[in-house]
């Protein structure tokens, strides 16, 4: 199973927003919400909200913590410039504990490009869906 259809299918058994579905009666103000929300555009700028928001937590528990100080942030300014930076610095802290934030690759000063994964159709899968 490739990860885009584990998240196409995480999306469908979370079924449709209520806040959505319990208006009804704004039937073209919901379409065009809908056109909205469901734009690559938005799911761009909401990726990256997400991400922020990772990065967030992340540092503040971290200082919370004492694993780094307040100046130990500046250590993670230039990986929090760019949409694609922020991406790669919220992945590493989503797969790491808070007492490892200084040792974060991109922290101890590695180039890290994410690169997509070349599956051979050979490959068996390495996630393994577990039902209740």
């Amino acid at each position: 199973m490739h990860l885009d259809e584990i998240v196409a299918w995480i999306d469908r058994a979370f079924g449709e927003s209520r806040v959505l579905a319990d208006k009804a009666d704004m039937t073209d103000d919901l379409d065009s919400l809908r056109a909205i929300l469901g734009g690559e555009h938005y799911q761009r700028y909401l990726r990256d909200e997400v991400n922020r928001q990772i990065i967030r937590d992340y540092l503040t528990n971290a200082v919370v913590l004492g694993v780094i100080t307040e100046g130990g942030l500046a250590a993670f300014a230039n990986h929090m410039e760019t949409e694609d930076s922020r991406a790669v610095l919220a992945l590493y802290m989503l797969m790491s504990a808070v007492e490892d934030a200084a040792e974060l690759p991109p922290v101890k000063g590695e180039e890290t490009v994410l690169q997509p994964l070349d599956a051979s159709p050979e490959d068996p899968p390495h996630i393994t869906l577990v039902p209740n």
